[in-house]
This record gives C-alpha cells, structure tokens and sequence, in this order.
C-alpha cells in the first residue's frame, strides 16, 4: 500500500520519500546528504515518524530520553502541512503560535515557560515563499497540540504536477520481491 520515490541530486543530497498508494498522501520525507569523507550521512527525517535507534544499538543501552518527553513530529495532510507535539498535558489557552518572518520560522511558547519550540518549514523554503501568520492554526487534544499550515496555491499546484509524474513511473521491483543472485 506505499510507493517509495529516492532522489538522487546533483550536490551529493538524497530524498526518499514514501506515500500512500491509495490517497497519494506524503507519508514520510528523509533527507541525507554526505559527509566530510564523502561517506553516506545519517537519514534526517523532515515528514513522518522520527526513526527510534534499533535494539541493541550502542546509544540506546547507554541513556535513553524519558518517554514522557515531548515528541515533535511532522504529519501533512493533502491541503496543510501539520505538526503534532504529544505529551504536552496543558490547557489550549496555555499555548501561543506566531509566525516570525525575519527568521522564517514559527514559535511554539507557552504561557508558563514550560515549553518553547523554534521550527521552520522547510517546503516554503525551498519555494521561496513567505511566511503567512493568517495561514496558521492550532488545536489541542489527548495531549497532543496540533499545528497546521495552510499549504499555498504554488505548493498545492507543484504537488499535482507531482503526482501527476509519479503515476506515470513504473515500479522497478513491482515483482515477487525475490533476489535474484548470480
């Protein structure tokens, strides 16, 4: 039920990005680029679960972070890009989110200094976009506050001319998934 697209680009940098085969929906973005030595980086996620280190890793017997943390994650939907901040308990009227355009970021402060969050969005960005106080918004449920962006008319278009495109690509493994050796 996903399509996986990788992007090989011209400065070193790669995309994978994963969507529902149903929907068309963006479910996960990762970017890498290389290192110093001209080695392969570690995958960034900018859209999706954020990867949990594998079991038996090195850095996850040493310390690991509390589970009740906060978890900022990035979930789009088809006409808004969304941010969900889970385990964050405090009334709607605690939280405050602005828009400030000479950083091209948006802030999340609360009114008890309990949590404050710097983010930027990266897709405007790329597009060179200006950022829209008006377009953004915020709801609080189950512990989880949720921030969302209304996508502009340039990106709506861009993604689909998009998936316009990837409807016309052919899977390369659309097999059996069998490894053929030699």
């Amino acid at each position: 039920g996903k399509r996986k697209i990788h992007y090989l680009f011209e400065d070193g940098k790669e995309m994978a990005e994963e969507y529902d085969m149903k929907t068309g929906q963006l479910m996960s973005r990762t970017w890498r680029e290389k290192n110093t030595l001209g080695g392969s980086g570690k995958w960034q996620v900018e859209v999706g679960e954020p990867t949990s280190p594998l079991p038996g890793a090195l850095e996850s017997e040493l310390i690991t972070e509390s589970s009740s943390n906060p978890v900022f994650m990035r979930k789009d939907t088809l006409s808004s890009f969304q941010w969900r901040i889970r385990n964050l308990p405090y009334p709607k009227e605690v939280y405050s989110v602005s828009v400030e355009e000479e950083q091209r970021c948006c802030v999340i402060r609360t009114t008890n200094k309990k949590y404050y969050k710097k983010f930027s969005i990266p897709d405007l960005d790329r597009y060179h976009l200006p950022l829209d106080a008006a377009a953004l918004s915020f709801t609080h449920a189950n512990n989880t506050l949720i921030i969302a962006y209304q996508k502009p008319k340039e990106i709506l278009a861009a993604e689909e001319q998009l998936q316009k495109e990837l409807k016309k690509i052919k899977a390369v493994n659309s097999g059996d998934g069998d490894c053929k050796t030699q």
